[in-house]
């Protein structure tokens, strides 16, 4: 008796799972199709395609019942669009991932340009030219706020002058650079 059960409970399984690889072989391309027209990307559809099959075939091994599904292919279709719609959610969760291969051309280059470096050459010599000329408390003043970070106040003390005075110093001597170098003084 219990060998007769082992034979019909084999039977059944391989009956079921050559439903299954029927149901796969006839309508993998189709959903395939189906799914990369929502994705957008062809191994992603493939995935879902796979996964969608392994979760009817999981369904219907467990299920004390698996002739309960009175259309597999809709069922099928269910599924999928289920785990379609899981796959949409968890990347606007997580964001889509690109390889660095795939992003390492839309990089810009961290190094500047021939261009920009001769042009920022030529600009620093014009402004050294131009502080070597000005007068020594306005060029110190500049320098102590710009290279140096040290505040109106700071500057004032080390000056010997009001903080008045310093911002005073910092404008006449950034209008100077500027017209040294053809740029704007507020930059």
């Amino acid at each position: 008796m219990a060998l007769q059960y082992c034979d019909r409970l084999k039977s059944m399984t391989s009956s079921r799972s050559e439903q299954i690889a029927s149901l796969f072989n006839a309508h993998r391309s189709e959903l395939q199709a189906f799914a990369f027209r929502r994705l957008r990307d062809r191994e992603a559809a493939a995935d879902v395609v796979q996964d969608a099959f392994v979760r009817y075939a999981a369904m219907i091994r467990e299920s004390a019942a698996p002739d309960r599904v009175e259309q597999p292919l809709f069922f099928l279709w269910r599924i999928l669009a289920n785990l379609m719609t899981d796959r949409e959610r968890q990347i606007a969760r997580r964001g889509l991932h690109y390889s660095l291969d795939e992003v390492a051309e839309s990089i810009p280059d961290s190094q500047p340009s021939a261009e920009r470096t001769a042009d920022a050459q030529q600009r620093l010599l014009q402004l050294r030219a131009a502080l070597v000329d000005f007068p020594p408390n306005c060029r110190d003043a500049l320098l102590m706020n710009r290279i140096d970070g040290l505040s109106h106040a700071e500057i004032a003390a080390r000056l010997g002058v009001s903080a008045s005075m310093v911002s005073k110093y910092i404008m006449q001597a950034l209008r100077h650079c500027a017209r040294a170098t053809n740029a704007d003084p507020l930059t």
